[in-house]
């Protein structure tokens, strides 16, 4: 089999189940941008992580594909592409929980840094908040339709995504970048 079918050289694409559409629809920025997370996990993948935050985001990844193709069907619920729901999130949640239970309150804002793992997880937060952005707007277009548990996760899963952050700079003794208020010209803060 080929790789490469021609089919979309002129700017169109095919939706699971449904019509072409242009390679910029909204619905395809949607999922493009989860693809574009996921990846950016594999990434942060390549960094050495705690074991447990690697087999969490080793399930993440496979969890992002069937987010992935729910939003690449025009009716996930008839096609039977809408898998995500309550289980994962809560999932999410207790992970997030168990991370937090070994982390210091936060008492100020952390900029994205620390360890170069950290980094990357903190890289995978913000597209995470890009991907779950692209979901409202599809969310929001007339004749569209999306399960409201994938916006939810995708909310649930960057804040993970940086409780994890922390979570790694912490196992690896690396502390997170504090924000500091930047001073104004004349010296004083602004």
């Amino acid at each position: 089999m080929k790789i490469y079918t021609k089919t979309g050289d002129a700017g169109e694409t095919g939706l699971f189940g449904g019509p072409r559409v242009a390679k910029d629809h909204v619905r395809i920025e949607a999922y493009g941008t989860v693809d574009e997370l996921n990846a950016v996990i594999g990434w942060a993948r390549t960094a050495p992580l705690p074991a447990d935050v690697d087999a969490l985001l080793a399930r993440v990844q496979n969890e992002l594909f069937e987010v992935g193709a729910e939003l690449a069907t025009p009716d996930a619920t008839e096609k039977k592409t809408a898998t995500i729901g309550e289980r994962h999130i809560a999932v999410l949640e207790q992970s997030i929980d168990k991370m937090e239970e070994t982390l210091a309150p936060l008492k100020q804002f952390i900029l994205p840094g620390g360890s170069n793992a950290a980094a990357r997880l903190h890289l995978a937060r913000t597209v995470c908040r890009r991907a779950e952005r692209r979901v409202v707007t599809l969310m929001q277009t007339p004749g569209e339709s999306v399960s409201q548990s994938i916006v939810i996760y995708l909310n649930r899963l960057s804040d993970l995504l940086f409780v994890a952050a922390r979570f790694t700079n912490a196992a690896a003794r690396v502390p997170d970048t504090l924000w500091e208020k930047p001073t104004s010209a004349d010296g004083s803060a602004s």
